[in-house]
């Protein structure tokens, strides 16, 4: 078991587990990720970092050297996959992702939670609403296309053929409907809708709940975090991206719940980035995330961060996600709730290359900012402070929201 790390000692050695977000591409996106963006921000803010891939191992990950404020700074990061269970749920017919639409729909405003979030940000719910409206225009559009194919067939070939002719002008029409829409899903990694379609459905599908699959998934992340947390690191670091909050929320949870993560070992930090934790805490049957937010929102012994930004329309912006899922205990600690200020930390010309390009914004909490303030992923993740010693005295957002506006606030099974 390793020492208690004192608060104010550097950190020599860090062992770092990222969570992504709900993605079906294989981790090596995000090492090359940390390695283009780490140099950029190296370069502009005057330290060394530098990566090497991990051959082998029962996880995916690499390791990470940082030379910062004059201190060497060894990094183990760990990706905790789950894009294989993304995949999977993502492999379904057109049919069944309109039955999704439908379904998923359905669940979010019959249980009033569509608008619920609406109280908080609207930029997550267009981007929820989005998919639906984009598929139900595709389908508009083969529709249309159908109906234009099966009206020139007829007035083309009825004459002509009498019934047969007909029958030859409704089926060439189906078939232009039917490819239209599978080249629509074809064309996804530009529209973005079924990707996003299968997000949102994924969760509403088992109205909140942990799926059996992602359960023991978690379990396999809750191992390899003791692992290290019985090892000879001074931090042991949580990262969950998007999906990932809300999945490292529970993971930590139960971790400290059993006694396997404790005062008397590395100090223990979580970072919670862009999160979308409302999508699912405001569904009824999300207990164990409920219960989860609320107990690890009361621990002492860990320091969690939560950042997000107004520019990226894809999180919950500044909303604390503990108080707006009204479970706030009043012995509350945590989050402390940050804005990385994409308006203020990235050059105007930077900002206006990226202020339209909403999915990479999602992604800038872990890229290089040119006017960085003392959010730094890279200094976070392979500097000699601990995530406790950086924020330590740094005060909430004055902006962030704290009002709990959550019906389903239920926390017992």
């Amino acid at each position: 078991m390793a020492a208690p790390h004192p608060p104010n000692t550097p950190v020599r050695k860090r062992a770092v587990f990222y969570i992504p977000g709900y993605d079906p591409i294989h981790p090596r996106r995000y090492r090359e990720l940390y390695r283009t963006e780490a140099a950029k921000q190296a370069e502009i803010s005057g330290y060394d970092i530098s990566l090497t891939g991990r051959q082998g191992g029962a996880r995916y990950g690499w390791d990470v050297k940082g030379l910062v404020d004059g201190a060497d700074v060894d990094t183990s990061v760990d990706v905790l996959v789950w894009s294989d269970i993304v995949r999977d749920s993502m492999d379904t017919s057109i049919l069944a992702t309109y039955l999704q639409l439908l379904r998923t729909a359905w669940v979010y405003i019959s249980c009033g939670a569509l608008w619920q979030l609406m109280r908080l940000r609207k930029g997550p719910v267009i981007a929820a609403l989005y998919p639906v409206g984009m598929l139900l225009g595709q389908l508009l559009i083969a529709l249309a296309l159908c109906a234009a194919t099966v009206s020139v067939g007829k007035t083309a070939l009825v004459p002509l053929l009498g019934l047969g002719g007909h029958m030859i002008a409704v089926v060439a029409g189906i078939g232009v409907g039917i490819f239209a829409l599978r080249w629509f899903k074809a064309k996804d990694g530009k529209f973005f809708a079924y990707y996003l379609m299968h997000d949102y459905a994924y969760g509403a599908a088992t109205l909140g709940a942990y799926s059996p699959e992602l359960t023991a998934r978690m379990k396999e992340f809750e191992a390899a975090i003791v692992e290290a947390f019985q090892s000879d690191v001074d931090e042991v670091l949580i990262v969950g991206h998007s999906s990932g909050a809300h999945l490292g929320v529970s993971v930590l949870n139960a971790l400290f719940a059993d006694g396997s993560l404790h005062a008397d070992g590395p100090a223990v930090g979580f970072l919670t980035l862009g999160q979308v934790v409302p999508m699912v805490s405001f569904l009824p049957k999300a207990f164990r995330l409920r219960s989860d937010l609320r107990q690890l929102s009361r621990r002492d012994d860990i320091m969690w961060v939560d950042v997000t930004a107004p520019g990226d329309g894809c999180a919950f912006a500044l909303c604390d996600p503990v108080a707006v899922s009204g479970v706030a205990p009043p012995d509350k600690r945590g989050p402390l709730v940050l804005s990385a200020a994409f308006s203020q930390t990235l050059s105007p010309e930077r900002w206006k290359e990226l202020r339209w390009r909403f999915f990479r914004l999602h992604f800038q909490y872990m890229c290089a900012f040119d006017r960085p303030g003392d959010y730094d992923y890279f200094q976070i993740t392979a500097g000699p402070k601990t995530l406790r010693a950086r924020f330590r005295d740094r005060q909430p957002s004055k902006s962030r929201i704290e009002t709990p506006v959550n019906k389903n606030t239920g926390v017992g099974q």
